[in-house]
């Protein structure tokens, strides 16, 4: 059995359990001109227990802030506020590089309570 995959090394499952993965949906999505890479900031509801946190995404190639609104997401929680321009990012919001390198958020496949976490 190979010790990595695509390139990684193995983690053991206590890690992967330490990462917050949670499902919030995007209440608001506007441009970012002071990212240094085109982005929009994103406004993401994790529900009661949660709230509101602050993101920037880098998801300008596939998506207009228009069509984000209303959208889940999964995003990790529990990596420390990242200053990004003027703002304080609060969470990373998931996606993929498709074959052209542009980034496709993670979803989920159908509705989730807000602030479900990912096990």
């Amino acid at each position: 059995m190979s010790s990595s995959v695509g390139g990684t090394g193995l983690i053991a499952w206590s890690d992967f359990e330490k990462v917050e993965f949670r499902v919030g949906r995007i209440i608001a999505a506007s441009e970012f001109p002071e990212a240094r890479k085109p982005a929009y900031l994103l406004q993401v509801d994790f529900g009661p227990a949660i709230g509101v946190r602050k993101s920037s995404a880098q998801v300008t190639a596939l998506y207009r802030p228009e069509q984000l609104v209303g959208r889940l997401v999964v995003a990790v929680l529990n990596f420390p506020p990242k200053q990004i321009g003027p703002v304080m990012s609060e969470c990373l919001v998931t996606g993929f590089h498709d074959a052209e390198g542009r980034v496709a958020l993670c979803v989920p496949d159908g509705e989730v309570p807000l602030g479900t976490r990912l096990l």
